[in-house]
């Protein structure tokens, strides 16, 4: 199991959400807790994508840090 970096925005009405190491891999929803939902599952969609073509699958390597400012 890989452990990926997501980031998670607050839109108008909802949030999205996308995946730096994955490009492409994004997803919708009203409340935090479903865009996670949403995003884990298409990481999984995407991954499994990935090896189906017989493309790499990235290795996690972005990093999150919060910083003040």
């Amino acid at each position: 199991m890989m452990r990926y970096a997501v980031v998670i925005e607050k839109a108008e009405g909802n949030y999205s959400a996308y995946v730096p190491d994955l490009p492409g891999c994004v997803a919708t929803g009203k409340t935090i807790e479903t865009v996670e939902r949403e995003i884990r599952e298409a990481i999984r969609f995407h991954v499994d994508g990935l090896r189906s073509d017989g493309l790499p699958v990235p290795e996690p390597s972005s990093i999150i840090e919060y910083v003040e400012a």
